[in-house]
């Protein structure tokens, strides 16, 4: 079974179908850059742009960076423009894609779920968590593989500040900071959600997952065992797929 998944993040938009059965990606994805501001209307453009390379007619399940609920209500956007708050997500992308069906998911707990069903997190009961290095930090928190959704855990204060300000991989890049200095950030950010979950596993997603060999053994002092993610920044469009298909 097939179902196209997009990941919509705060710096791009990428999407491919999927194949259900195995979490794969069955084409290469399309990317296209978020647009700045990243209103609804520019958004769903960018959206339109991706299912529209592949030539879909089909379902589409779509994740967004922030808090939703309702089914596709937009709460929260902290990384995108301030006009998607209270936006109905579902009915906007249905009308951009003529009339296609769409699902409207938490990106970090879409690519958590994915993760829970192919990847890292594969049979593992207690508390799992995976958190999204990106243009912010998204998080996915499972309780005996149970999502409980729209966790946000990127918004934790730390040191006075958004955890997100000081440990995503935009924070790294705009910083200009070495993959040490950057793994010392990312420690304190981890021990203090361990200090509040105890969870068992940590899974590391989002674009630098592929990059894990430069900066985990950097990161000490963690009880819980820290994997990267297994479907790196695919892991998404996977769950938004899954999502879409009612498999989560």
């Amino acid at each position: 079974m097939q179902i196209f998944g997009v990941d919509i993040g705060g710096s791009g938009i990428k999407g491919a179908p999927v194949d259900l059965d195995k979490g794969d990606l069955t084409q290469e994805r399309c990317k296209v850059l978020t647009p700045h501001p990243a209103t609804p209307d520019g958004v769903a453009d960018g959206v339109k742009e991706v299912v529209e390379h592949f030539g879909w007619t089909g379902p589409v399940g779509l994740t967004f960076p922030g808090v939703v609920t309702g089914g596709a209500t937009i709460r929260t956007a902290a990384n995108v423009d301030k006009s998607w708050i209270d936006k109905d997500a579902g009915a906007l992308f249905a009308e951009r894609l003529g009339g296609l069906p769409v699902t409207v998911v938490n990106d970090a707990d879409a690519a958590g779920v994915a993760e829970m069903h192919f990847g890292a997190g594969q049979g593992r009961k207690g508390t799992v968590i995976l958190l999204t290095f990106g243009t912010g930090i998204g998080s996915a928190l499972f309780v005996n593989g149970i999502l409980v959704p729209n966790t946000e855990l990127g918004h934790l204060e730390l040191n006075g500040h958004d955890a997100e300000k000081k440990a995503s991989s935009k924070a790294k890049e705009d910083g200009e900071l070495t993959w040490e200095h950057w793994a010392h950030r990312v420690q304190k950010y981890l021990a203090h959600v361990e200090m509040l979950f105890s969870p068992e596993l940590f899974i590391i997603g989002g674009g630098v997952s592929r990059k894990a060999d430069k900066f985990l053994h950097f990161i000490e002092d963690i009880k819980a065992e820290i994997v990267p993610a297994q479907l790196q920044n695919n892991a998404g469009i996977v769950g938004a797929a899954m999502h879409a298909a009612g498999d989560d």
